[in-house]
C-alpha cells in the first residue's frame, strides 16, 4: 500500500499530514478534470445544437471538441494511477496538464479558425487545466511524487 492510499490525517505516522496535503490536491486536481470535461460536454453539446439548428458547425469544431473532451478520460487515467502512487502517470498528469493550455489557446488565437464563442468556452476549458498544471507543480504534490520532475 502507497503513502497516498494509505493517508487519512489522522495517523500517528509524521507523514500522515503531508499524505493529507497530498490526498487534498489530488482531489482538487480531479475537480479540476471534471471541470475541464463539463466544458468539453458543453462545447459539443453546443456544436450538436449549432448542426442541428443550420448554423456554422465545421469539421474542425467537431473534432477539435472530441478530442479534448475524450482527453478527460485520458487524464482521469493519469490521475486514478497517480492516486495508486505511480510516478509515471503523476508525471505524464503534469506535462499534459502544462501543454494543453497552451496548445488550445494557441488554436483559438488563429484568425478565422473558430467562432468567437468557440474559442472562450475552450479557453475557459484551458482555465481549468492550468490548475491541474499549478496543483501538480504544488508542494504537496512535489513531495508526495519525488520522481516525478
Amino acid at each position: 500500500m502507497t503513502s497516498l492510499e494509505a493517508a487519512t490525517g489522522t495517523d500517528t505516522d509524521p507523514g500522515a499530514g503531508a499524505d493529507a496535503r497530498a490526498r487534498q490536491a489530488l482531489d482538487t486536481v480531479r475537480t479540476c478534470v471534471d471541470l475541464f470535461g463539463a466544458v468539453g460536454a458543453i462545447v459539443l453539446g453546443t456544436v450538436a445544437v449549432m448542426a442541428a439548428t443550420g448554423h456554422q458547425a465545421t469539421a474542425f469544431m467537431w473534432v477539435r471538441g472530441a478530442v479534448l473532451f475524450l482527453a478527460v478520460f485520458l487524464l482521469r487515467h493519469y490521475l486514478r494511477r497517480a492516486g495508486a502512487g505511480d510516478a509515471k502517470a503523476f508525471d505524464r498528469l503534469r506535462t499534459l496538464s502544462a501543454v494543453s493550455p497552451i496548445a488550445v489557446i494557441g488554436v483559438d488565437l488563429v484568425p478565422g479558425l473558430c467562432p468567437a464563442w468557440y474559442a472562450v468556452l475552450q479557453g475557459l476549458s484551458a482555465l481549468a487545466l492550468v490548475g491541474v498544471a499549478l496543483l501538480t507543480r504544488g508542494a504537496a504534490l512535489r513531495a508526495a511524487f519525488p520522481a516525478a520532475k
